[in-house]
């Protein structure tokens, strides 16, 4: 099992920064990618970011893509997302997603944008 703590969220103006962090713990040598998703209120949880643990290749979703931005310490078993210029339609709870041997979810953070 792999255990994952997001932190980071919170209530921002619109163009504003927030830096997520997301902790895994437990079987982490397990871990092959680990990403971000958000689900807004009424909507389906959708894929935001991810980065591959061997190679850190990395993708952004095209709602996001140029104002966020994905990182991670693979020997802390950690991932960031920076994310610049927020907007209004980027509030929701964001989940961290850890996944080899097994898909893994944290219990998510809110991020609200106000305009």
């Amino acid at each position: 099992q792999v255990q994952l703590v997001e932190s980071g969220g919170g209530l921002v103006q619109t163009g504003s920064s927030l830096r997520l962090s997301c902790s895994a713990s437990g079987r982490t040598r397990s871990i092959e990618s680990m990403g971000w998703f958000r689900q807004a209120p009424g909507k389906e949880r959708e894929f935001v970011a991810s980065i591959t643990w061997r190679g850190g290749r990395t993708e952004h979703a095209d709602s996001v893509r140029g104002r966020f931005t994905i990182s991670g310490d693979n020997a802390k078993n950690t991932v960031f997302l920076q994310m610049n210029n927020l907007k209004p339609e980027d509030t929701a709870i964001y989940y961290c997603n850890a996944f080899g041997m097994g898909n893994y979810w944290g219990r998510g953070t809110q991020v609200t944008v106000s305009s």
